[in-house]
């Protein structure tokens, strides 16, 4: 196990004229990591709840170390809990300026600095609950940029049925999702939501338009404690070839 807490992550703080002050980042770097190499890229929202509680450095070295899964570098970008709502909900009045900062902001900063490979299949989003919402509305904004989500127990209620309700077709998209089955009356700042059947909702409706879809219900409740055993599964289905995740 020692191999796999021995983590390189870099802090950085980006530069923004969209939002309100610098956004701090952490960013893990792979075992092996070599600037002359080129990396995939995880972009995670709750980019601290991801390090911490989701543990998402130590698991990918467990499996770049012991699975052969391909290396990539992983972006955790931070959010303040006062304003979490604002920026990642559909609705949220600082949620224009909050993609805005992630597609010509942060990901030139990353682009210019680290070794990430720049075309589209290089990158995926991730988030949990809210953070499955603005990865999900930023995929459906940049389809050049973001066609690849992964979702844990993503809040996507009748705005984001709406939102993706319009598009044409979502043939592009590749998306990851996972709910707990004691999701069913889930507390928000919001009200009170049955998680399990939005996200059936969604995961229809997504299918019906032609997105690649991996879906699963897993026992759990809406905490870090389900989404970190889910994890690896994720991040598998991205960066694994030939994997089929069960």
């Amino acid at each position: 196990m020692s191999d796999y807490v021995k983590r390189t992550i870099v802090k950085e703080e980006i530069p923004s004229i969209h939002l309100d002050a610098p956004r701090p980042v952490k960013i893990y770097l792979p075992p092996g990591y070599n600037e002359l190499l080129s990396y995939p890229v995880v972009y995670c929202q709750d980019g601290n709840d991801f390090f911490t509680m989701g543990r998402i450095a130590t698991i990918t070295n467990q499996l770049i170390l012991e699975e052969g899964m391909e290396p990539v570098i992983i972006v955790g970008v931070s959010v303040e809990r006062s304003k979490r709502t604002s920026e990642y909900s559909a609705a949220g009045t600082r949620n224009p300026a909050y993609k805005r900062f992630f597609t010509e902001e942060l990901l030139p900063w990353i682009e210019e600095r680290y070794p990430v490979r720049r075309d589209a299949s290089s990158r995926v989003l991730a988030g949990d609950s809210l953070g499955g919402t603005v990865s999900l509305h930023l995929a459906l904004d940049q389809p050049e940029v973001f066609p690849q989500v992964l979702s844990l127990s993503g809040a996507f209620f009748q705005p984001t049925l709406d939102r993706i309700a319009v598009e044409e077709t979502l043939s592009w998209l590749n998306i990851w999702m996972v709910v707990g089955l004691e999701e069913t009356a889930v507390e928000t700042h919001i009200g009170t939501f049955d998680f399990v059947e939005w996200n059936r909702r969604t995961r229809d409706l997504l299918t019906a338009k032609q997105a690649q879809v991996s879906y699963r219900e897993k026992p759990g409740n809406h905490v870090w404690g389900l989404w970190q055993k889910e994890l690896p599964d994720g991040l598998r289905h991205f960066f694994t070839s030939g994997f089929s995740s069960r």
